[in-house]
């Protein structure tokens, strides 16, 4: 194969490609930021005390609300890296899929129906204190917003199902992620609502 050949299809892969477009990998990329605030500035006033009451036996506290956060997010990215392993589906695409990315971050962090936390991502005291939480969380989510930002994967033409939403693409488990942290947020700030919250 001759030179010029080769490099007339190295020109043209990313034209037949399935890269994200600019407002894709900014729309993504934004909640994932705002969110990543959202968590730093809850975390950041409540004391040790605060952050280990519980409002009842049977209620998390927030070190642990934030534990599940912190771990989702090497647990959601990993179904993406499963997905991306897999043959492409582009038939699954549907023909708006800003639509779900807008649901996502719209009704995910809404808390008027509650669900369970799947096994992996129950909190077991993985971390011992906020500092920890906090080391751990803005790794990860700077991570992953890293990749968003910068990746050249087809994220739209893989999938993979979720129990409640149904089949999200690559780049919906990543706006989830984001909608995902919001929701236990407020979860957060139920437990600092409560009644006997701890002052200081």
């Amino acid at each position: 194969m001759s030179r010029l050949l080769i490099s007339l299809i190295l020109l043209a892969a990313p034209i037949f490609g399935q890269a994200l477009s600019q407002g894709e990998h900014d729309y993504a990329v934004s909640a994932l930021h705002g969110t990543r605030k959202q968590f730093i500035d809850t975390l950041g006033p409540l004391s040790e005390a605060q952050m280990k009451w519980k409002p009842a036996p049977n209620v998390w506290s927030i070190a642990e609300v934030a534990e599940h956060i912190v771990v989702s997010e090497d647990f959601l990215p990993a179904i993406v890296t499963k997905m991306m392993a897999s043959p492409a589906t582009p038939e699954k695409r549907k023909a708006n899929p800003r639509e779900t990315d807008y649901m996502l971050i719209k009704v995910l962090p809404v808390r008027d129906k509650k669900a369970q936390a799947p096994e992996p991502l129950k909190p077991t005291g993985k971390y011992p204190n906020k500092a920890a939480l906090l080391n751990g969380f803005r790794t990860a989510r700077d991570r992953n917003i890293t990749y968003v930002r910068e990746t050249q994967d087809d994220l739209r033409v893989h999938f993979s199902a979720h129990p409640v939403f149904g089949e999200l693409d690559g780049l919906q488990w990543y706006i989830l992620l984001a909608g995902h942290s919001e929701r236990h947020i407020n979860q957060m700030k139920e437990v600092m609502a409560s009644p006997g919250f701890p002052v200081k």
